[in-house]
């Protein structure tokens, strides 16, 4: 328990440290945690060791569920073809080419076992990839793509790993049975996950308090996961699905002020677990290498080496396969369609993260056997050179690519949709005067603000750059909100205004100063 408290304290504080050094050196913060993880690895005392049923009921679940509310539904279902090629295809593919590549090079390994730690290690986590690659400015395309894959290959790869183990430990491979209990586990984990977004959806109506509702916002992410592991569906699917018609349907049932407060709650807690999930991966290099002395040396080496040969090259492989097939084999209107510089900036989005490790620690002594120690080792080994290799190497790799340009049109797309939102209630203000008496002076003041949204909106000219007076009155604005907060803390200090009067107040300057143009 002093462990934990302590890990969790020492994520916190690093995370933040993290982002200061991130904004000097541009080294990612993942990287910067790994690699704090495994100094407090190596110094004395005893070290959190991953459980996997912890990681995977506990963490798993609110991290993808951030990651779901997040993710676009529309943009995923419009590149279905390419998420489905990522998260499925190339996770069963990575699986059976390590997991051979492991039984070829390791003595008497038998190729279940292989295939398992494969599964392991299948699945990239999007979340260093994504938040280096919104900072890179990375096009919306592309991102799409991250953020489908991340969210789904998870439940491919724990499946994988479910049948490997089966078959390791006696149960009999067949191909029927195995596909059949992947669509199993697929087709009930998706019922799962919309049966709770549905309930949790029809409870909000009667929790207007944004309390209760942030309340229920913090417990939804483990309904849909305990109830598809109840009837052995996937538990991870579930929260996924669960999250992404939950974030597709928030603007229609959940009240500003709830999205407000379930926002800023769930950045903290995405925060927290981010920066204990990285310090883990470094936290395990001694429960990792302590058992390696039974093996040759050459073994261990061999083995790393090629399970992480494997696992970076399959991905531009697969990538370049299925970016040239033709549109009809690809699979129609959703084939993918990368240029050269999209596929190689997607082959290198693979770092692996806590699930690889969590579901190698997984792997029951009964599978896995004598060679546990071995399977863990080879499985840190690509997790930690393709977070800290890739996660250091890909903002750099994304500008020497020019990647960047796409991000101009959405920024324009977000400046027509915010004008014609405003225009759209000035039509409303229209009709609300003709259904009923409003003082002038009410509605040239509401019409008076709406042409200032329209005014400060961003214009964004060939190079992107917004043009100056909109800077300006952000910044000038921004000034002026810090001259009154000093106000309001002086009459504060001085007794003319009660603590409760400040926040109110303050939290009004709060919201204003938000919506400002960055």
């Amino acid at each position: 328990m002093v462990g934990v408290v302590v890990l969790g304290v020492a994520a916190a504080a690093l995370v933040v440290l993290a982002d200061l050094v991130q904004a000097r050196t541009q080294v990612p913060a993942a990287v910067l945690l790994v690699l704090a993880g495994l100094v407090y690895g190596l110094l004395p005392g005893r070290n959190v060791e991953i459980n996997a049923e912890v990681v995977l009921t506990l963490v798993l679940p609110p991290l993808l569920y951030w990651a779901a509310l997040n993710a676009g539904l529309l943009e995923i279902r419009a590149n279905l073809y390419p998420v489905f090629s990522l998260a499925v295809s190339l996770v069963l593919l990575t699986a059976l080419a390590a997991g051979a590549a492991l039984a070829w090079v390791v003595p008497g390994l038998p190729l279940a076992v292989g295939v398992a730690l494969g599964a392991a290690v299948a699945p990239p986590d999007p979340i260093a990839a994504l938040s280096i690659g919104r900072r890179a400015g990375l096009p919306a395309r592309l991102i799409t793509l991250i953020e489908g894959e991340g969210l789904l290959n998870d439940a491919t790869a724990i499946t994988a790993l479910q049948v490997a183990i089966a078959v390791a430990v006696g149960g009999g491979f067949s191909l029927g049975g195995a596909a059949g209990q992947f669509v199993y586990a697929a087709v009930v984990g998706t019922a799962s996950g919309l049966v709770v977004a549905t309930v949790v959806r029809w409870l909000r109506r009667f929790l207007p308090d944004p309390l209760a509702d942030n309340g229920l916002s913090l417990m939804t992410p483990f309904l849909p996961y305990l109830l598809a592991e109840e009837v052995h569906g996937s538990g991870l699917l579930a929260v996924v699905v669960a999250g992404l018609w939950l974030g597709y349907a928030a603007p229609v049932f959940q009240s500003a002020s709830s999205r407000l407060q379930t926002r800023a709650v769930w950045r903290l807690v995405n925060f927290l677990l981010e920066g204990v999930v990285f310090l883990l991966i470094g936290d395990q290099l001694p429960a990792v290498v302590r058992g390696l002395h039974e093996y040759p040396a050459g073994v261990v080496a061999a083995a790393a080496a090629l399970t992480v040969a494997v696992v970076l090259l399959i991905r531009p492989a697969w990538l370049a396969l299925i970016a040239h097939l033709p549109r009809p084999v690809a699979g129609g209107r959703f084939a993918v369609r990368l240029n050269w510089r999209e596929l190689l900036a997607m082959s290198w989005v693979g770092t692996r993260g806590v699930i690889s490790l969590a579901a190698a620690f997984a792997m029951p002594a009964a599978a896995a056997g004598r060679y546990r120690p071995l399977l863990l080792f080879c499985a840190y080994a690509v997790v930690l050179v393709t977070v800290v290799g890739q996660g250091s190497t890909f903002a750099p790799l994304v500008r020497a690519l020019g990647l960047t340009a796409g991000r101009d049109a959405e920024l324009r797309r977000v400046d027509e949709a915010r004008v014609a939102g405003v225009r759209a209630g000035l039509r409303r203000l229209d009709e609300l005067e003709r259904e009923r008496p409003v003082p002038a002076e009410v509605a040239e003041g509401l019409r008076r603000v709406a042409g200032l949204r329209c005014q400060r909106t961003s214009r964004r000219g060939a190079g992107g750059v917004a043009e100056t007076p909109a800077a300006l009155h952000a910044e000038l604005r921004r000034q002026m909100i810090e001259a009154e907060r000093d106000e309001l803390v002086h009459w504060r200090d001085a007794g003319r205004l009660s603590d409760p009067a400040l926040r109110l107040l303050e939290r009004e300057l709060d919201q204003e100063e938000g919506l400002l143009a960055r």
